[in-house]
C-alpha cells in the first residue's frame, strides 16, 4: 500500500467511490425519513396534518425507489444478489480499512523545496 496520500495513484477510482458513498447514505437516509414520517403519521390527530404527512411519507417513498433504481442500475447496489452486495461490502470495508490505516497527517508537512522561489520573491520580482 503506498502511504502518500497525495500520490495520485492513491485517487484512482475516488469519484466513482464518492459517489456510490454519496448514493448509499443518501438512501439511507431517505428510509430514516420515511420511518420518522410514518411513525409521526401514526402519532398524529390533527386531519390536515395528517394529509400533510401522507403526502410527505408518499414523496418519501418515492424517492427511495428513485435512489434505489438508480444505484441498482449503477451495480453500487445488489438487493435480489447477496453474494454480490456481500463482495461489493467486502471491498468497502477493504477501502475504509486502506484509509483508516493512510498517514493522512505527516509529521513534515513541510515542502520545501517544491516550488524555485517563495510567494514574496515573487511579487518583489514583478514590482522591479
Amino acid at each position: 500500500m503506498n502511504n502518500d496520500y497525495l500520490d495520485p495513484i492513491n485517487s484512482l477510482n475516488m469519484p466513482e467511490m464518492a459517489d456510490m458513498t454519496f448514493a448509499m447514505d443518501f438512501l439511507i437516509r431517505a428510509k430514516e425519513g420515511v420511518r420518522n414520517t410514518a411513525v409521526a403519521l401514526t402519532e398524529t390527530v390533527s386531519t390536515e396534518a395528517r394529509e400533510l404527512l401522507k403526502k410527505q411519507l408518499k414523496q418519501g417513498i418515492a424517492l427511495h425507489q428513485e435512489i434505489t433504481e438508480l444505484m441498482i442500475r449503477k451495480k453500487w447496489f445488489h438487493p435480489y444478489e447477496l453474494h454480490e452486495q456481500y463482495q461489493l461490502d467486502q471491498l468497502s470495508a477493504k477501502n475504509t480499512a486502506m484509509i483508516a490505516g493512510m498517514n493522512l497527517f505527516p509529521a513534515d508537512t513541510s515542502r520545501k523545496g517544491m516550488f524555485d522561489r517563495t510567494p514574496d520573491e515573487q511579487t518583489e520580482e514583478s514590482r522591479a
